[in-house]
C-alpha cells in the first residue's frame, strides 16, 4: 500500500477514531510546529510495537488494509453506499488498535507527504504490512 493512498484511507477512518479518543473536557491540542511535532517517532514506534505485539491487532490492521482495497474498488465504480459502509467498518476496526494508532492517524492528516516524518510513518506502516503478508 503506498503512503499517499494510506493517508487518504486512514484519514477517512481517523475522524471517528479521533473523536472517540478525545475526552470531552480535554482542551484541544495546539497545532504542531516544526519545533514540536505532534507525533514524534516514539509515537510511531509505540503504535507499531502495540500492533505488532498482538496477533489480534495485527489481524485487525490487515483487515483494515483489505477494506482499503475494497474502498478503492467502490470508488472506481462510484458506489457511495458501499464506500460509506466500508468506511464505517474501517473506523470501528481502527478503534481496536489503541490510542497510539489514533494519534498516528491524527498526525497523518497534518503531515506533508513529502517530509521526512512522512517517510518514517510510511516505513512504520510498511513494517506492519509485512506482517500481513505472513
Amino acid at each position: 500500500m503506498n503512503f499517499k493512498m494510506l493517508v487518504v484511507l486512514l484519514g477517512v477512518a481517523a475522524v471517528p477514531v479521533c473523536v472517540q479518543a478525545q475526552a470531552p473536557n480535554r482542551p484541544k491540542a495546539a497545532k504542531p510546529t516544526k519545533a514540536a511535532p505532534a507525533a514524534p517517532v516514539t509515537t510511531v514506534a509505540a503504535a507499531v510495537k502495540t500492533i505488532s505485539g498482538d496477533k489480534v491487532k495485527i489481524q485487525t490492521y490487515c483487515d483494515i488494509g483489505k477494506l482499503g482495497s475494497q474502498i478503492e474498488d467502490a470508488e472506481q465504480k462510484k458506489d457511495m453506499n458501499k464506500i460509506d459502509e466500508l468506511n464505517k467498518k474501517m473506523a470501528e476496526m481502527a478503534t481496536k488498535l489503541g490510542p497510539q494508532y489514533a494519534a498516528l492517524l491524527t498526525r497523518l492528516e497534518e503531515v506533508d507527504p513529502d517530509s521526512q516524518e512522512a517517510l518514517e510513518i510510511g516505513s512504520a506502516f510498511e513494517t506492519l504490512d509485512k506482517l500481513c503478508a505472513k
